[in-house]
């Protein structure tokens, strides 16, 4: 586990190993320590916009002696076929790092421009830029997995923030896939069991 001092000496760390600026997002656990909401996580979940600035964060990482780890067991078969991270480990430490797409997700310009909040390490000549996305996206993006854990940590969202319904439906609709708006249908009919869903919600997911 790592909490969040630890994680913003390491990203220093590997912002003194870069060789260009590079950009990326912060969802799961690793943003929700940002907003406060975790006091640690066991991996560290980053989308790149460019392919190009993943390779270069590989690269910085593996440096520090991190190697790659199949994801094999780590996510559900339903996942099969998507795009799925590359998974970088160091002892306890785990990167799960996404382009572009996290699964069927793709990463939209209302997502890049909605983020919580930006965080700059610079160690070196170069600056590793982390934004931690919104809440509500991170719900969106949690929805995919079904895992106990990210179930437990939208709970947790919801519970700890006021979280705009229409911002992660609009999203889930505006999605190619149409897997991401079924995948949020199935965890609002979870999620009602433990929290106040208005009716009209639903409705503008089947409208």
């Amino acid at each position: 586990m790592i909490n969040l001092e630890d994680q913003n000496s390491m990203f220093r760390l590997i912002s003194s190993n870069l060789r260009k600026d590079i950009e990326c997002f912060a969802f799961g656990g690793t943003a929700m320590m940002y907003y406060g909401y975790k006091d640690s996580t066991k991996d560290i979940d980053l989308l790149f916009e460019k392919e190009d600035d993943r390779k270069e964060f590989i690269r910085a990482i593996m440096l520090l002696g991190y190697r790659e780890k199949s994801i094999m067991g780590i996510y559900p078969s339903k996942i099969e076929g998507y795009e799925k991270p590359l998974m970088f480990t160091r002892g306890d430490e785990r990167f799960d790092l996404f382009a572009k797409k996290i699964f069927h997700i793709e990463l939209s310009k209302p997502m890049m421009e909605r983020f919580y909040e930006r965080h700059d390490y610079k160690a070196g000549k170069h600056a590793l830029i982390i934004k931690a996305m919104a809440k509500e996206d991170i719900v969106l993006l949690k929805s995919v997995t079904e895992r106990e854990k990210d179930f437990e940590d939208i709970l947790a969202l919801f519970k700890k923030g006021n979280i705009d319904w229409d911002i992660i439906i609009d999203e889930a609709k505006s999605q190619k896939d149409r897997f991401t708006l079924l995948d949020l249908e199935k965890t609002m009919q979870k999620l009602k069991e433990k929290i106040f869903i208005p009716k009209e919600t639903f409705k503008k997911v089947y409208s």
